[in-house]
């Protein structure tokens, strides 16, 4: 079914995020009134991606955050950088960035545990990924007043390039600091007077 390319073409195009397979094969579905194979789906996609790697586009059909999205290729990514800084107003705050760090690795998490890990208010910071599309409300904790519950969007893992939140890198990947002071002796070191 080669005319099947130009409608996931156009899917994918429209689509503000990442779409997923399940998503794809629905619209195609509906739009054919007949049943689109997933195989079918994914060989298309394939032949997309092959063409699209040609030299002659500047966009590349990728897999992220669970779907398909056209993408620009790194060739290109300082010159997309240099508009995007010219039109970016404003960039994360530290807090925002420290908040959404704790959302990633926390999640899901409510604004007062957030609260007790940074020892400061996090409103301000919460509404700002909120309005930036970063985190989500994904629900209400079971505790006392049923607190909202924050998570990360599917926005967080566009804007970071993963596939999913297995590709953060682990708390055990952070580099120590190398240079301390005052560091206490181990145990096993006995003082000589």
């Amino acid at each position: 079914m080669d005319f099947l390319k130009q409608h996931i073409e156009a899917l994918i195009f429209a689509s503000p995020t990442a779409i997923p397979l399940a998503e794809i094969q629905s619209v195609l579905n509906e739009t054919f009134q007949q049943e689109i194979s997933e195989n079918e789906i994914l060989g298309t996609l394939e032949n997309t991606r092959m063409q699209f790697r040609s030299e002659l586009y500047a966009f590349e059909l990728v897999e992220i955050a669970g779907g398909y999205q056209f993408m620009t290729k790194g060739a290109y990514h300082n010159t997309v950088a240099v508009h995007l800084k010219q039109t970016t107003k404003k960039r994360l705050s530290q807090a925002a960035l420290e908040t959404l760090a704790l959302v990633a690795y926390k999640q899901p998490v409510t604004k007062t545990e957030l609260e007790e890990i940074r020892g400061v208010n996090c409103d301000y910071a919460l509404q700002k990924l909120l309005e930036k599309e970063l985190v989500v409300i994904s629900g209400r904790s079971e505790g006392p007043g049923r607190p909202l519950l924050y998570s990360t969007s599917e926005k967080f893992m566009d804007y970071l390039g993963i596939q999913s939140l297995n590709d953060l890198p682990k708390p055990k990947d952070f580099k120590e600091v190398e240079n301390t002071v005052g560091d206490l002796p181990s145990a096993e070191e006995t003082i000589q007077p």
